[in-house]
């Protein structure tokens, strides 16, 4: 009686990280043992994000959720009351709006579990992340391992010369690095 009249706690939790630190690999994890516990789960991702599906979230170490790709932050509103989790990846790609969406859905009642990159291959804060962090109620910023030296590593070194801000790829374009080595990487 007691839990059938209790509201749910609504919640945002934030995965960051670099490329290659297990962002995505840590959001699956969580949402399938969310699924575990019979709680409805729901996915997006941004639509642009087509590395290793159109349709499933895969991480680099090739795990997978299915998910629903969307070009909008504003269409995860659109989802049943009877869902208790919401995963999102990549969420370096979605406009600020994110922020606002999140905060609705989680004021709804619902745990809402995000990964993203929290800085561009610049070093420089990455879309809407740092704002996500700053409303979220819990943060776990996960870290690589430098391939120039063995320490872990925080920074996703572009290996193109590129100066777009968004080129997807994998270790064929960026390699993580630690502050030192990404430095003396950025001196060149």
């Amino acid at each position: 009686m007691f839990l059938e009249n209790a509201k749910k706690a609504g919640s945002i939790e934030v995965i960051c990280g670099s490329m290659f630190s297990g962002k995505t690999e840590e959001l699956i994890r969580r949402m399938k043992r969310a699924q575990f516990a019979k709680l409805n789960i729901k996915i997006f991702k941004p639509c642009i994000d087509v590395r290793y599906s159109e349709d499933e979230v895969v991480s680099h170490d090739c795990h997978s959720i299915p998910s629903t790709p969307i070009d909008s932050a504003a269409k995860m509103l659109d989802i049943s009351d009877s869902v208790d989790v919401i995963g999102i990846d990549e969420a370096q790609f979605f406009d600020e709006s994110i922020v606002d969406v999140v905060q609705a859905l989680a004021n709804k009642g619902i745990r809402v579990i995000i990964a993203g990159l929290d800085t561009d291959f610049m070093g420089k804060p990455f879309g809407p992340m740092p704002a996500l962090m700053a409303v979220a109620e819990d943060i776990q910023k996960v870290h690589a391992i430098c391939v120039k030296c063995g320490s872990p590593a925080n920074h996703s070194h572009r290996l193109s010369k590129s100066d777009q801000l968004v080129v997807l790829g994998e270790k064929d374009i960026y390699e993580p690095l630690c502050r030192h080595c990404y430095n003396e990487a950025m001196k060149k």
